[in-house]
């Protein structure tokens, strides 16, 4: 796989379960907040689903759209856009009314220095979305970041886990959840918090990252020596299928692999593919950003792509000089400084 074609195209593709969950779903669907890394192929995946299955519903994607030619791309698929500053009241309530909501929306990077527009984003809008969608079902993105780190012999935070959050960032998201929840109670609402962490393309996430660490002859900081992963293909998947779990008060799903990986690990098992030395700086943490999503695996089946999969596809990429975002996750992140 080397083009970007070639991996949406294979990033998209519809499983039999997901045709089957969305046969069973009924009304239109509506993504807030499309723009982002993972919104576009979401909605491409929807379309290719509904397409195949004959169905008639409508998939509308919402974002600003204020860079690129994201807004034709998606038009060009057959899927309908709405170009809307969602922290306009006007432009958000004149939204259509549909039965299901993915809410996307948000803001992570950049928080440091901008505090006041991460929890606009992060808290404040979730509040206006779910009353102008109080009588929809919502699947809201959330993260793993409201989780404390936990040690690496555990069985890492399951959906029970108190939750602790470090930094504005993870405050703030677990400030949408809450008040995301609080209008759940109130209206009825059925909706469902979607912590994930942490989605892997072959652009961005993770293991790219370690990849290109790795060819560049770069040291990779062990600290954070532990990480959970999630094909976005996968991810994506998951986010549409949880439409039919959404309840009130609202539903929590850990979404990530089912591996606790060692940093160490893959970054050795990329060093074997380039025929290169792995370097590393420090130790090992007794503790790391780790979540149990046994509960998501049980509802949906284990991720369709694994592991050595996904390094497979990620080192032919880098060798292949494949198109890159500039946008790091921060993995390595333990003070919650973003």
């Amino acid at each position: 796989m080397k083009t970007i074609s070639e991996l949406e195209n294979f990033m998209t593709r519809p499983s039999n379960e997901l045709k089957r969950d969305l046969a069973k779903l009924d009304g239109d669907i509506m993504v807030l907040g499309v723009g982002g890394k993972m919104g576009p192929t979401l909605m491409r995946m929807i379309k290719r689903a509904l397409d195949e299955i004959g169905s008639d519903k409508r998939v509308i994607g919402v974002s600003r759209f204020s860079k690129g030619n994201l807004e034709k791309e998606l038009q060009g698929y057959g899927m309908e856009t709405i170009a809307a500053d969602l922290l306009d009241d006007q432009a958000l309530h004149s939204l259509p009314e549909v039965k299901n909501v993915i809410y996307m929306a948000g803001n992570k990077f950049g928080t440091v220095g901008n505090e006041h527009f991460t929890w606009a984003m992060n808290t404040y809008l979730p509040g206006r979305v779910a009353e102008k969608f109080k009588d929809s079902r919502i699947v809201s993105f959330s993260t793993g970041n409201v989780y404390p780190l936990t040690r690496i012999s555990s069985s890492n935070c399951s959906e029970d886990t108190p939750v602790n959050p470090v930094g504005e960032y993870a405050q703030s998201c677990l400030g949408r959840e809450r008040i995301f929840t609080y209008f759940s109670h109130k209206n009825n609402t059925p909706m469902l918090m979607f912590r994930l962490n942490y989605a892997i393309d072959l652009r961005y996430g993770v293991l790219l990252e370690l990849a290109k660490q790795v060819n560049e002859g770069e040291a990779i900081d062990l600290t954070m020596g532990n990480v959970n992963v999630i094909w976005q293909g996968d991810a994506n998947e998951y986010a549409v299928r949880s439409l039919l779990h959404c309840d009130s008060p609202p539903e929590i799903l850990n979404i990530t692999g089912p591996e606790t990986l060692s940093v160490r690990w893959v970054a050795e098992e990329f060093a074997k593919r380039f025929n290169k030395k792995a370097l590393f700086i420090n130790e090992e943490d007794s503790k790391a950003l780790l979540s149990n999503a046994s509960k998501a695996h049980r509802f949906f089946g284990y991720p369709k792509v694994s592991v050595q999969e996904m390094i497979n596809m990620i080192a032919v990429w880098v060798q292949s000089e494949g198109l890159t975002f500039n946008k790091p996750t921060h993995f390595q992140e333990r003070e919650g400084a973003f």
